[in-house]
């Protein structure tokens, strides 16, 4: 089905390089936050369902 879908459409090699080159970079983006963010502010939405604290340097 994929096939017939994309044999349809010339020059289909832009278009499934380049959505998977943005589905990659937004990945990288996404992780490299998580990864940079402050343990305080990890725990702090962790514990939001389950507290009522507003700030979190309380």
């Amino acid at each position: 089905m994929f096939k017939q879908f994309s044999s349809l459409i010339n020059g289909n090699e832009v278009y499934l390089l380049s959505s998977l080159g943005i589905f990659v970079l937004f990945f990288l983006i996404v992780s490299i936050a998580l990864l940079l963010m402050k343990k305080e502010t990890v725990e702090y939405m962790s514990e939001l369902p389950l507290t009522e604290k507003e700030n979190i340097y309380e």
